[in-house]
C-alpha cells in the first residue's frame, strides 16, 4: 500500500481526540496534490527545511485550499538536486554563483582584451633569444592557438568547464583582424599531450600559445591564462 504525504507548518486546535484549523485543512490539500508514496510540502514549510535537509524540491504553484482566503505555495519534495520553477530559481540564486558568472566574462573578457593590443594594435613583441624559433616558424606573425585548459581541481566535471573556457577564448579571438586563429581540433588534438610549448607552436605553425588552467575548490573558481 502506498501513501501520501501532506506537510504543513501552521497553528492546529486540539480538542479532545480530535485536531482541526487551517493548519490541519491545508495539509490535507497537499496530501491530495502527492504523488502515491510521495511528499508534498507548503512553501511555509518549505522556507524552514530549504537548506537543512538533502532532499530536492520542485514547486507546482499557488494551490487554492478550501475555506482558505490566500493560495497556498507547494512543493513536491524529490530525491535528487533541488529544483524550483524557472521565476524561483532566479529569484533564489546564489549570489556566489551570479558573481563567479559575472567574473567568468570579466575573465574572458580581459584576456581577449590584452591579445587584441598586443596582437592588432602593436603587434607581437619578440625577445632576442626567440629568433632562432621565430625562425623556423613560416606562419604569419600574428597567429595563435588556445591549448585546453588544464582542470587542476579533483572534481572530474570541472574538464568540460576547462574545455568551454578554452573555446569561448578561441571563440573571440577568432574575431580579431589579421589574426589568425589554428581550428579547435587542431589545437585540442594537443590535450594531454607532454610536449613543450616550442614543438606545438611549430607543429601548429604559430608563434604564439595561449595555455592556462581552471582549479575549483567549494565556491572559488581559480583561473590562470600565460601567453
Amino acid at each position: 500500500m502506498e501513501f501520501r504525504i501532506g506537510i504543513n507548518l501552521g497553528d492546529v486546535i486540539e480538542e479532545d481526540d480530535r485536531i482541526y484549523g487551517d493548519g490541519v485543512n491545508i495539509a490535507a490539500r497537499l496530501e491530495s496534490l502527492a504523488d502515491p508514496g510521495g511528499i508534498c510540502i507548503s512553501k511555509t514549510a518549505f522556507d524552514y527545511i530549504e537548506n537543512k535537509l538533502p532532499f530536492g524540491y520542485r514547486f507546482i504553484g499557488e494551490q487554492t485550499v478550501k475555506n482558505i482566503a490566500k493560495p497556498v505555495g507547494a512543493y513536491k519534495v524529490l530525491m535528487e538536486t533541488r529544483l524550483v520553477d524557472e521565476e524561483e530559481q532566479k529569484a533564489k540564486a546564489p549570489f556566489w554563483r551570479r558573481k563567479a558568472v559575472l567574473s567568468l566574462g570579466i575573465i574572458i573578457l580581459a584576456i581577449v582584451a590584452v591579445l587584441y593590443f598586443n596582437f592588432y594594435l602593436r603587434g607581437p613583441t619578440i625577445e632576442p633569444e626567440q629568433t632562432s624559433l621565430i625562425s623556423d616558424i613560416k606562419e604569419a606573425p600574428k597567429s595563435i592557438a588556445v591549448l585546453p585548459f588544464d582542470n587542476l581541481s579533483s572534481d572530474p566535471e570541472q574538464e568540460y568547464f576547462a574545455d568551454g573556457l578554452s573555446e569561448e577564448i578561441l571563440n573571440s579571438l577568432a574575431q580579431i583582424p589579421d589574426l589568425t586563429v589554428i581550428a579547435k581540433t587542431s589545437s585540442f588534438s594537443f590535450k594531454g599531450s607532454n610536449k613543450k610549448i616550442q614543438e606545438i607552436a611549430s607543429e601548429l605553425g604559430v608563434n604564439h600559445i595561449l595555455e592556462g588552467s581552471v582549479r575549483k575548490a567549494g565556491n572559488s573558481l581559480r583561473i590562470t591564462a600565460q601567453l
